[in-house]
């Protein structure tokens, strides 16, 4: 049966209505939920709010290196610290290492951009942070409805957002209900507010539906691959933040690392690559391991015990790529909307801030008796508010790379060192960008191909080690949620012209080209690896590959990352 049918047979839905629905437990989500209650406290009203997770609970499909600016904290807690915040360890220090194949050199202090230091900054587990803004939110009596995922956008009869569904349960793989069979339920808001963070499926559909990008740069894309180690008492630093450029990538090629020591004997480490990158036998996972073999990198985690494993796509065009925000009867938040600013690697103080700016322009307006109409004031706040400051500071950053490193480089240090110490808030010029991520990919041939080194099993993984350590798990009986147009492309195309970069951009094995009993092709998709990263639903060169939801509470459940 397909989803209408379904429906038909097992119907009418139940419905569950709100003032306001908010889509993804991460922290523009729930900074949202947690200020429409603080608002309508302080006001002596009541506002009804509910959040849908597709994680088993708040934080556990959150991955970020990271380092936190406390800043959008500070204004939604401004006691934090007394309430127990999970931000534990300070900036001890910055480094900023161009890498060679076997030496490194570090930039001095005074030649750092300003988007780079870290004083007052905080390292941390996101994940652990989203848990505890998600324990703040139900105190407030915020209803939060873990592993269940919003499949589908509903309209009312006028084209506005009404809501969302959330996904059927029980469907097997053939697409007819089993025994276990659940029907969706319908969450109906005066206003819905999507953060379902990078590559939202569902802001996906309402980018395209309201044109929301028209005019906008694409929107450009990473993935970041991470790992997180338990380090001997001679190892650690507790908060120093190291951050790499140069080797492995080449001069052309986005990309670099991150390390950060947290408390308690933990080290937080990762590599970064951009999603336009044009050689379709790099492999990003890959990278990484080659990445920590560097001698400025392994002295940091040599000996110690590998205990996480993610990762996951993050937007990083910036200002210039945010789609309108508003749309009759919702918002986008977050990095739904696209607001990390890559030239800082910080996105979460951003989120947390746009979802405050929407929750006052939502409470207002449901003060007003107002109900599916644009929130047009969220979109002023944010016009008037630092974060637009802060972005529009670096609105360059990633168009600069795109013509090389040694042009991003020394581009980035004249508009983030030079430009602010001579009076300027901010460029006096602007770079477009014009194609999106998936466009940059060359045929095979054109192409040298990369020999990466086998893993070691103490310092270097494969792929499927990996996965394991990042606990992910989905119900085996329900249809992939990994789902392709056309079934021919991945083997008529992506395999015969581009070598089948599906195997590698991967980051947890999911597409893997095997032999039929003819010696033809076929794609296997072992969709139960996924670790709900959207890298194939934005690299893939020929668009074919659509990421939706699967049943609500599959996927990884990281633990202290």
């Amino acid at each position: 049966m397909n989803p209408q049918q379904i429906l038909e047979t097992y119907g009418p839905r139940e419905s569950m209505e709100y003032d306001v629905v908010v889509v993804g437990a991460g922290p523009a989500g729930l900074s949202a939920a947690i200020k429409l209650k603080q608002l309508a406290a302080a006001a002596g009203k009541e506002v009804s709010v509910v959040v849908l997770e597709k994680g088993s609970e708040p934080g556990a499909h959150i991955l970020s290196g990271a380092v936190m600016d406390p800043r959008a904290m500070a204004e939604l807690f401004p006691d934090w610290k007394a309430q127990g915040a999970p931000l534990l360890q300070p900036v001890s220090g910055d480094d900023v290492l161009m890498l060679r194949p076997d030496s490194a050199a570090r930039v001095p202090d005074f030649f750092v951009p300003d988007c780079m230091h870290n004083e007052g900054n905080y390292v941390i587990s996101l994940g652990a942070v989203t848990k505890w803004l998600g324990a703040q939110a139900e105190a407030l009596g915020v209803e939060i409805f873990p592993g269940f995922t919003a499949a589908e956008v509903l309209y009312d009869d006028k084209g506005a957002v009404r809501g969302v569904a959330t996904g059927n349960q029980g469907i097997g793989k053939d697409g007819e209900p089993m025994d276990s069979f659940q029907l969706g339920m319908e969450l109906l808001g005066k206003y819905t507010l999507f953060a379902e963070g990078a590559r939202g499926h569902l802001g996906k559909q309402l980018i395209a539906k309201f044109q929301l990008d028209a005019g906008r740069d694409p929107q450009t894309y990473a993935i970041g691959v991470k790992e997180l180690w338990e380090v001997s008492a001679a190892q650690v630093k507790p908060g120093l933040v190291v951050h790499t450029a140069g080797w492995p990538m080449d001069d052309h090629t986005y990309g670099g690392g991150f390390l950060y020591h947290q408390e308690d004997h933990k080290v937080t480490l990762g590599f970064v690559v951009g999603l336009d990158y044009k050689n379709p036998w790099l492999s990003p996972f890959e990278e990484m391991q080659r990445w920590k073999t560097h001698p400025s990198i392994r002295a940091h985690i040599e000996g110690g015990k590998r205990i996480g494993y993610g990762a996951r796509a993050i937007t990083a065009g910036g200002i210039l790529s945010l789609p309108k925000l508003v749309f009759p009867g919702g918002a986008l938040i977050g990095c739904d909307a696209g607001f990390l600013n890559a030239s800082r690697i910080k996105g979460s103080h951003a989120a947390m801030k746009t979802g405050m700016l929407c929750a006052e322009a939502a409470f207002a307006a449901l003060q007003a008796g107002r109900a599916q109409d644009e929130l047009s004031a969220f979109a002023e706040a944010f016009k008037a508010s630092w974060l637009h400051e802060e972005l529009d500071r670096s609105r360059n950053f990633k168009q600069w790379f795109k013509k090389g490193r040694l042009v991003g480089t020394l581009m980035t240090g004249v508009e983030q060192w030079l430009l602010p110490r001579l009076g300027f808030k901010s460029p006096p010029w602007t770079i477009h960008r014009t194609q999106a991520d998936h466009l940059f990919l060359k045929p095979a041939a054109e192409c040298t191909p990369i020999s990466y080194p086998k893993p070691d099993g103490k310092l270097t993984f494969d792929r499927l080690s990996s996965v394991f350590i990042s606990n992910t798990n989905h119900e085996e009986q329900q249809p992939a949620h990994l789902t392709l147009k056309d079934a021919s492309v991945p083997v008529s195309i992506n395999l015969a012209r581009y070598a089948g970069p599906e195997s590698r951009y991967c980051p947890a094995g999911v597409y893997e080209f095997v032999k039929n009993d003819d010696n033809s092709d076929r794609l296997v998709i072992n969709a139960q690896n996924c670790v709900h990263c959207k890298t194939c639903d934005i690299k893939d060169p020929t668009q074919n590959i659509v990421w939706v939801t699967p049943e609500g509470g599959g996927g990884p459940n990281y633990a202290g990352m």
